[in-house]
């Protein structure tokens, strides 16, 4: 590791710094694009409040001297209970950033999910030990989804996550605020926005064509999908409007390893999920970049996993804390995935910063299940929460002991 990386690791403290530093690293489009919220970013406040919802209830004078965090989840045993969520074209952000992703995860014993939308070829990074995670938008049609299935499943890939929420684009309104559009419009704004950005546009963007070529949507289909520049690119994000529940289960008829379904939010649409045969429900507003004045995950968390308890049911969108994760845990969830801060750790510091944004949210969760007077995650439940809207007392003191 060399001395800037060390020294941008030094100033990075928690996973709100990292996105600081990431505004001064990338042009502005690029970070408009990982950054941006739908409309006017109600869903993103809602997702932010959720957690304000809740208070903990601690118990002091508890050993706590070893902390357990491993979690398991489909077999495999993960050194903490969140991971890496699906970020699409992160190879703009970082120079083969899905590579990056991958690596740090395989180092640090956690899943990374794989984007469809991403600019490197999924047999790549499925070379990576342990990515067996790979999130898919459906084709149109029933043959182009088989064909993208079969190539998933020669990939190597275990874990299918087909992403609900997107039947069409969301408003681009804040896109083109930050100058991004897709396809990538070559402009004069553009062409500076990069120059004032050395770094990236040497490290990053001149070193991707140098060596790959003008990026291409590498996994949407099959075949191999339109570059970043091209009108197609639009395309291949459309043709989704007539989706109902059929392609699920024509998707679960296909698919023969463990499939999610990521984006719901309605506790019918999870009882339904489950019917089809899913393997577990990713609960996920899209990190508030889809349907503005959505609700949080974390709100109807308690409710699905009361009526959908016998599969995984984990969650994404705004967790940014240690306490985030654990109130999520605490009220049922079984593991969490999170996007934006690995994604910046990757552009500001390549692999080395997505493990140390790991090590940073690792630690939290350490630090706060001891100042709770925990040592293990299966210690968290709904009795170690208290919260202060519905009126209610708190707990007697032993309901909180396990």
């Amino acid at each position: 590791m060399n001395f800037w990386t060390q020294k941008k690791l030094a100033s990075i403290h928690n996973l709100h710094d990292v996105e600081r530093l990431a505004r001064r690293k990338l042009p502005r489009p690029i970070f408009g694009y990982i950054d941006h919220v739908a409309e006017d970013g109600r869903t993103q406040r809602a997702n932010l409040s959720a957690f304000d919802e809740y208070c903990f209830l601690p118990k002091a004078f508890v050993n706590v001297s070893q902390i357990d965090l491993h979690t398991e989840l489909y077999g495999k045993r993960y050194t903490v209970p969140f991971g890496i969520a699906p970020m699409g074209i992160s190879a703009l952000s970082t120079y083969q950033g899905d590579l990056v992703l991958a690596r740090a995860a395989a180092k640090r014993n956690l899943p990374m999910i794989m984007s469809g939308s991403s600019l490197v070829p999924m047999e790549e990074v499925a070379r990576v030990e342990g990515a067996d995670w790979f999130q898919a938008y459906l084709p149109g049609t029933p043959e182009g989804i088989e064909a993208l299935l079969a190539r998933i499943q020669r990939a190597g890939f275990k874990k299918l996550v087909v992403t609900l929420d997107y039947p069409v684009p969301p408003n681009p309104d804040n896109f083109r605020r930050a100058g991004f559009s897709s396809p990538l419009e070559p402009s004069l704004r553009l062409a500076l926005d990069g120059l004032l950005r050395p770094g990236w546009l040497c490290n990053t963007f001149l070193r991707t064509l140098w060596k790959h070529g003008m990026p291409h949507f590498e996994n949407n289909y099959a075949e191999r999908g339109a570059p970043v520049i091209s009108r197609q690119a639009a395309r291949d994000f459309s043709g989704r409007r007539h989706f109902d529940w059929g392609y699920l289960d024509l998707v679960r008829r296909l698919w023969p390893d463990t499939l999610i379904v990521k984006g719901i939010l309605n506790p019918e649409d999870a009882v339904r999920a489950q019917q089809a045969g899913v393997d577990g429900i990713i609960l996920s507003n899209h990190g508030a970049r889809q349907l503005d004045c959505t609700i949080s995950p974390l709100q109807v968390l308690p409710e699905i996993k009361r009526r959908v308890s016998d599969i995984p049911i984990m969650i994404d969108s705004g967790f940014r804390r240690g306490t985030d994760v654990i109130k999520a845990l605490a009220l049922g969830a079984d593991f969490v995935f999170v996007g934006r801060p690995f994604n910046y750790a990757a552009a500001c510091a390549g692999q080395a910063g997505v493990e140390h944004v790991a090590d940073l949210l690792q630690r939290e969760i350490e630090r706060n299940m001891a100042l709770l007077g925990l040592t293990s995650l299966s210690q968290l439940d709904r009795s170690c929460l208290y919260q202060p809207t519905t009126g209610e007392a708190p707990p007697a003191a032993a309901d909180c002991i396990r």
